[in-house]
């Protein structure tokens, strides 16, 4: 399979959004995406994106993104966040995975970044096994900590 890995423009953001909506049926959430390609095409593009995402276009369209955005490290310094690595169910296995891989940890290098992290769901052994091979340190004693939008409401509502 041919492929190039290029940086995302705009009018890729409805196959992107495809994508994050795979991703959540594969992770068992087929509801949870809000997201819009608006809201893509807003927060990834313009005076201060908020993400950069990257794409694996092959002659069928966009096979894949590595979606990152910046962090800071109190510990170690810059880093980035890589939110999401899709590869399309039918194009797993076609080496898309290891190229947008690959292209986060140029663009990280590039960037002069201390680490790059991001999570991995404990069932997903597959991906696990891959980010192992590819030299990465599966922390799993450590767990995510989130307030959804309604958790920030109620938080900021129980100040007063």
């Amino acid at each position: 399979m041919e492929f190039i890995i290029r940086d995302a423009r705009p009018e890729d953001m409805e196959q992107v959004l495809g994508l994050i909506q795979e991703l959540a049926h594969f992770e068992k959430e087929p509801d949870a995406v809000e997201v819009t390609v608006d809201d893509l095409k807003a927060h990834g593009f313009g005076e201060q994106p908020l993400f950069h995402c990257f794409v694996a276009e092959t002659s069928d369209g966009i096979g894949g993104i590595a979606l990152v955005y910046p962090r800071y490290s109190t510990w170690k310094g810059p880093v980035i966040h890589l939110e999401d690595l899709i590869v399309a169910e039918r194009m797993r296995g076609s080496g898309l995975g290891t190229a947008l891989l690959d292209e986060v940890v140029k663009y990280g290098q590039k960037l002069g970044v201390k680490r790059i992290c991001w999570e991995v769901l404990d069932w997903n052994e597959p991906a696990i096994a891959f980010y192992e091979k590819k030299g990465a340190n599966v922390l799993r004693d450590w767990d995510v900590v989130q307030l959804d939008e309604n958790g920030i409401k109620n938080y900021v509502e129980s100040l007063n």
